[in-house]
């Protein structure tokens, strides 16, 4: 008996456990199932968001893409503006890199000018004339004018008295001003030099006070012009001394600029002169034109006469005339009497109504 309630209970926990494990196998096979369905669904998703991800990339794409085109287009219409404009600057460069070959050439013609000492004296004649022609009239001036002494003067001002003939030199030394101001030199021969330059400026002086200053016949000073400025304020500059001997000599050292303004002082004083020349002929001109405006006074107040006359003729003959066109209408409307009235108008004789 006991062996067979052991045998049930056996038999009846083999079942229960038989149960439990068919229920254990039940569950596992229906939750696997259900992960297999969620891990279908979750790749489902992620394929979907992969395509939307996908999408949207190739439109951001094509978005990038345009605005970067965009971007391109206005950077390579700023690069070929810059490069239009850098080319006009190029081209503006170059033609004026030409002119300043042109410049240098010319310079360069110019020193040879000026090297030669006659070429220089030709030159400095020719800007004199021009300056001269340019201020003065043809009667103020003469060119290559010879003294009584038989020096022949470059120019001669003719200015009113008492200046009188005024000598214009335009020669100038500059052999060792070129070698003061040449830095290939030596420091001692551009002392060399410039101690030159001051003897070489005042033996033009002397040279020009010597021949251009005669008593009676020209002015008590004489004119030194310097046809190159650069010359002139290195004189002014730098030798004070050499300024003032030619004072000393009554010398004046010009150059084109201070040669015009005393042109045109000159022209100035001879415009005076000439107008006091014709002082008298003012003087006739203005005394004719007072007896002129004299008769014109007399004729406009004897013609205001006649016209306060006339004003005055008028305002009786209006006086009249209203009185007549009075009767008239009186007699229109049936008013006259058998008898003249005292209203009557009585014609008279004369201007009087």
């Amino acid at each position: 008996m006991p062996e067979f309630v052991l045998a049930v209970a056996l038999l009846a926990v083999l079942g229960t456990l038989g149960v439990v494990l068919w229920l254990a196998l039940r569950l596992q096979g229906s939750a696997e199932k259900k992960h297999r369905e969620m891990l279908t669904d979750l790749h489902g998703g992620l394929t979907r968001q992969g395509d939307r991800l996908g999408a949207q990339l190739g439109e951001l794409r094509e978005a990038v893409a345009a605005k970067l085109d965009a971007r391109l287009d206005q950077i390579s219409l700023r690069v070929n503006e810059r490069l239009d404009d850098v080319m006009q600057r190029l081209a503006t460069i170059d033609e004026a890199q030409k002119k300043i070959e042109t410049l240098t050439g010319s310079v360069v013609e110019l020193q040879e000018l000026l090297g030669d000492k006659r070429s220089r004296g030709a030159f400095g004649e020719v800007q004199l004339e021009a300056l001269v022609r340019n201020v003065l009239p043809t009667q103020a001036f003469e060119m290559q004018y010879t003294l009584s002494n038989g020096m022949r003067v470059d120019c001669v001002l003719r200015l009113p008295a008492p200046t009188g003939l005024v000598c214009v030199d335009s020669k100038f030394p500059l052999e060792n001003y070129k070698l003061m101001l040449d830095r290939q030199a030596s420091e001692l021969e551009r002392a060399g030099a410039q101690k030159a330059f001051r003897a070489d400026v005042k033996k033009h002086v002397d040279a020009i006070a010597s021949k251009y200053i005669i008593d009676g016949e020209t002015s008590d000073g004489a004119v030194m012009f310097v046809p190159a400025e650069a010359v002139f304020a290195e004189i002014h500059a730098y030798h004070a001394e050499v300024v003032d001997y030619a004072i000393g000599k009554r010398v004046w050292i010009v150059s084109p600029t201070t040669l015009m303004a005393v042109l045109n002082t000159a022209r100035a004083v001879l415009k005076d002169v000439e107008t006091r020349k014709q002082i008298h002929v003012i003087k006739e001109a203005l005394a004719r034109l007072a007896v002129e405006f004299g008769r014109f006074d007399e004729r406009m107040k004897e013609l205001a006469r006649h016209i306060r006359q006339a004003a005055e003729d008028v305002d009786r003959i209006q006086t009249t005339g209203g009185k007549i066109s009075q009767q008239f209408q009186r007699i229109e409307a049936a008013e006259v009497d058998d008898a003249p009235a005292a209203e009557v108008v009585r014609l008279e004789e004369g201007r009087k109504p």
